[in-house]
């Protein structure tokens, strides 16, 4: 077992925990695995993860790192003098990644028709189930549209997800809840900046 002052808590066949050994690994980064017991969690999970309590974490130094993407940022950002993670940063990539969420919005929004049926949400008149599951990420949306200026709900490729848009952030059940953008970007920034910051020696 390495003696680092990298440790990963994990289970093996977690597809997640996956996430994080890999990107270790491209690194060349030697850590510590922590193998979490099925069914159980132990004192140090607990104590790294009191929130949501799951695998996988890193623990830098002292500081412990959750959720597998924000590790392999992470990981990316910390040990920039090995080989790098690729993450595809050409102009070309990029105009081919926002082609792929257009067109998946496109489809999304001939799903809406579909299943709404004319109707103001996915299962009607009322929120439901995929309303709820697709909504709540509407605040990460404009976040992301404010800050990259690029438009992901358009008024001419996907009216129907706008309006639906709409319909739910003004529902009495959900207005109070969904975050104003410029306090969620904010946020997004203060989040950013923490993982940013460098371990405790």
């Amino acid at each position: 077992m390495a003696t680092t002052d990298v440790k990963v808590i994990g289970a093996w066949p977690s597809p997640f925990v996956m996430r994080a050994r890999i990107a270790l690994n491209i690194k060349s980064v030697d850590y510590e695995f922590l193998q979490e017991q099925l069914g159980g969690k132990s004192e140090l999970l607990l104590k790294s993860n009191p929130v949501h309590k799951k695998i996988p974490v890193l623990i830098h130094g002292d500081k412990p790192v959750c959720e597998s993407l924000v590790i392999v940022q992470y990981v990316d950002e910390w040990f920039p003098s090995l080989s790098g993670i690729a993450r595809g940063p050409t102009e070309e990539a990029k105009k081919a990644a926002l082609e792929q969420v257009v067109e998946g919005l496109a489809l999304l929004d001939d799903a809406f028709v579909k299943c709404s049926k004319g109707k103001a949400f996915f299962g009607g008149d009322r929120i439901g189930y995929l309303d709820i599951a697709l909504g709540c990420f509407l605040g990460w949306v404009r976040v992301t549209e404010k800050t990259s200026r690029l438009k992901l709900l358009d008024e001419s490729k996907t009216p129907h997800l706008v309006k639906w848009a709409d319909s739910f952030c003004a529902d009495a059940s959900v207005k109070d809840f969904m975050p104003e953008t410029d306090k969620l970007a904010e946020f997004a920034k203060v989040l950013m900046a923490k993982f940013k910051a460098p371990p405790p020696s």
